[in-house]
């Protein structure tokens, strides 16, 4: 009965951590959907990412809540020539239900006079995770 009860008990524990990755692997692929989406020139789709309370705290000081306020600022920013954004995890870590995440961020956009111009800074995110698995994001700051 012993060997039974642990046997059951490394069957549970590797189902319950397959479920999810660690926070590092969780992180890296919901930044690698976010740019694809980028890629796409895909606004809604970039704010599907965010939670429905989300706050986000761009570098132009402006404090923007919920998804269509975030889908309104990418508009803005696609509209305005961005391309080719890249998010590159410096440190990842979470509870399970909460992640929080640090990256380098870079871009391709333009200057005041349309010419192309090398973005890129930092960005701090907090992930919540939701009841399927996926991840939304609850707080999005950069510079």
């Amino acid at each position: 009965m012993r060997s039974i009860c642990v046997a059951i008990l490394v069957i549970f524990a590797s189902a319950t951590t397959s479920l999810a990755g660690s926070p590092e692997e969780d992180i890296k692929s919901a930044y690698a959907e976010w740019d694809a989406a980028f890629g796409k020139g895909d606004a809604k789709a970039i704010a599907a990412f965010y939670a429905d309370d989300a706050i986000f705290l761009p570098a132009s000081h402006e404090v923007i809540k919920g998804p269509a306020g975030v889908e309104k600022f990418f508009s803005g920013i696609f509209a305005g020539g961005a391309t080719g954004h890249k998010l590159e995890v410096v440190e990842a870590h979470g509870n399970g239900t909460l992640l929080f995440g640090a990256a380098k961020w870079s871009a391709k956009g333009k200057d005041a006079s349309g010419k192309d111009q090398p973005w890129g800074g930092l960005a701090t995110h907090i992930f919540e995770r939701q009841a399927d698995g996926s991840l939304r994001i609850k707080l999005h700051t950069f510079n």
